[in-house]
């Protein structure tokens, strides 16, 4: 049996520096958090909950980390996505990039105006785009290769009526990691994809709730999911152990994309047809 050759010394153990946009709170804290449990100093980003950035980094330190804290405002582009850049200065450099800041609507589309279109995809696609230029640039030229991972959602690969530019960025972002991974790989820089489902975040409106006190019949696992369980498959594909993934996306959903045939033959009125129609029933 042929033997694989040992990683770069610089590349044993978990990568040392790593940027995590909109970890002021949610998935994208729980990201933070996680990684400085590693051993990886962080640089946190905001948009305009500083205090909850403050909050991360504390949280982060308390594990051992440095942690370094940046306002990055993806309504401000190209220009706000300076704040990799100052990141990875702070940091003494940058091994990993999570995409984590985004944004949605509750609005279907033949009623939404341009300028909501084009903001939720500018958010959540072209400042995902803009972070990454900056922070490959920082991986290539230090030569040790680098990890890109973007928070996508399961709407990378599924609709849902209300939301037609949060999809469409989504799976507009699934398809740049692709790219991304063809085009990185000669760099030994990886890029993934993580595809949550109904995680208990500010953003579904559950801040800090237990997942379990929070039946879910429609999901094959029963319940929402918790940031760390999120955080977690983030945090291995941030490791030397994930060294031969790329171009991959990883479903943390607790099924729910399993269930499509499933759930439409259960289905007893129109009632889908209206934005926000599955929260209202979840709220039940």
């Amino acid at each position: 049996m042929a033997t694989i050759a040992p990683l770069p010394k610089e590349r044993i153990g978990a990568p040392l520096r790593a940027v995590v946009t909109g970890s002021d709170s949610g998935i994208g804290r729980a990201v933070a958090v996680a990684l400085a449990g590693g051993g990886v100093d962080v640089g946190i980003t905001y948009h305009t909950d500083e205090s909850g950035a403050a909050h991360t980094a504390e949280l982060a330190r308390d594990r051992g980390a440095q942690a370094v804290v940046r306002q990055l405002d993806l309504d401000d582009l190209p220009t706000s996505t300076a704040a990799i850049d100052e990141l990875a200065g702070a940091l003494g450099g940058l091994d990993v990039l999570v995409n984590c800041a985004g944004t949605g609507s509750s609005q279907k589309a033949m009623d939404m105006d341009f300028d909501t279109w084009r903001h939720v995809l500018s958010v959540d696609l072209d400042g995902a785009f803009l972070c990454t230029q900056r922070a490959a640039r920082h991986m290539i030229d230090a030569g040790r290769g680098g990890r890109v991972i973007n928070i996508t959602s399961v709407h990378e690969h599924a609709p849902k009526v209300g939301a037609a530019p949060y999809c469409a960025a989504k799976a507009g972002l699934g398809a740049l990691t692709k790219v991304l991974a063809l085009e990185l790989a000669e760099h030994d820089i990886t890029v993934n994809s993580v595809a949550p489902g109904e995680i208990s975040t500010p953003m579904t409106g559950q801040d800090d709730a237990d997942p379990r006190e929070h039946p879910r019949p429609g999901l094959p696992l029963g319940r929402p999911g918790h940031a760390d369980e999120v955080a977690s498959v983030v945090a291995f594909l941030a490791t030397p152990a994930a060294g031969y993934v790329t171009g991959s996306s990883y479903v943390v959903d607790g099924g729910m994309l399993l269930m499509g045939p499933q759930t439409s033959q259960l289905v007893g009125d129109e009632s889908w047809r209206r934005p926000g129609a599955a929260k209202e029933v979840a709220d039940v």
